[in-house]
């Protein structure tokens, strides 16, 4: 309750994990932020062109990536919701690096998810403090979802 997530996956994307395990990360993100009102949040999934070209427009960086958060933080001025903004994930980036630290695509995406939605809540890794405090709240809620440590800022 007072969370909405929604997930959507862009056309050309089979998605092969259960959706639900991903709004479970975004929601037990938002859960843990004890936000003062309701909130909603967007997870889209797509390809590597289609993260490359908002990397691109928004970050002027030419490459594709894991995983970007757009942060709107907007009242919906009708029920005074929170609308917290977007995170975009890379399928084929999150299959890669799920081989590579040898886990699952699940976890892999449920990571970013997590990651992404800490970016929407205002956490950061730039400063060490912020990245210890991020870490510290990446581990938590990855460990709730029963994700072994994976994901090291």
């Amino acid at each position: 309750e007072g969370i909405m997530v929604t997930l959507q996956v862009k056309r050309n994307i089979r998605l092969l994990v259960e959706k639900s395990k991903l709004l479970q990360a975004a929601q037990l993100t938002l859960d843990m932020a004890e936000l003062a009102q309701k909130a909603e949040l967007g997870i889209v999934i797509g390809n590597d062109e289609f993260i490359r070209s908002l990397n691109k427009k928004y970050r002027q960086v030419d490459a594709p990536t894991d995983v970007l958060s757009f942060t709107a933080g907007e009242v919906d001025p009708d029920t005074s919701d929170l609308y917290l903004g977007d995170v975009v994930l890379s399928l084929p980036r999150a299959q890669e690096q799920a081989n590579t630290g040898g886990h699952l695509l699940v976890e892999e995406l449920q990571l970013l998810v997590v990651h992404g939605s800490l970016h929407l809540l205002g956490y950061d890794h730039v400063e060490a403090s912020e990245k210890n405090k991020m870490q510290a709240a990446q581990d938590k809620i990855l460990g709730e979802l029963g994700v072994r440590a994976i994901g090291k800022l």
